[in-house]
């Protein structure tokens, strides 16, 4: 019985980081660069343009990242700590090592703790997606061509 009930806490746990029902679904998620821990923020903006957003995130001990998403990203540790990491897939620790680099290019969501001693530190480089792009061919000069809804064909 025991068990069943910690599979079905367990089960309930996983469910809930997406807020909205299945896996997957982050429609009510903070962006990685607006959530915080327990009322503060834990990202500061450094540079934004109309492409790029970067970012630096700063955990002391103790500290977190409230359950988040990320849109695809690349990003650099700046110094080894050690954070508890949940996710869809479940928990776990990781000894991350200064100048760990990491890129995704999918939508993911977690929570992250900084359980260690030493002050967890991260910059994150987000691409920010171009709105209504529907396509991408190249054309026969080998330019870059695409369509963007509503507003024609246009070649780069």
């Amino acid at each position: 019985m025991k068990k069943l009930i910690l599979g079905a806490l367990g089960i309930w746990f996983v469910m809930s980081l997406s807020r909205t029902g299945p896996l997957g679904q982050i429609e009510e998620l903070p962006h990685a660069f607006e959530a915080g821990w327990q009322g503060t923020r834990v990202c500061e903006l450094l540079y934004e343009t109309e492409s790029v957003r970067v970012a630096r995130c700063t955990f002391p001990p103790g500290v977190g990242h409230e359950i988040h998403f990320h849109r695809p990203h690349f990003g650099l540790t700046l110094s080894t700590a050690t954070m508890t990491i949940t996710d869809a897939e479940g928990t776990v620790v990781n000894e991350i090592r200064e100048g760990t680099t990491w890129s995704t290019d999918a939508i993911t969501f977690h929570e992250a703790v900084n359980n260690g001693t030493t002050t967890a530190s991260y910059i994150i480089v987000e691409p920010i997606p171009v709105p209504n792009l529907k396509s991408e061919t190249r054309n026969t000069r080998g330019n870059l061509k695409f369509e963007v809804s509503g507003q024609g064909e246009r070649h780069l």
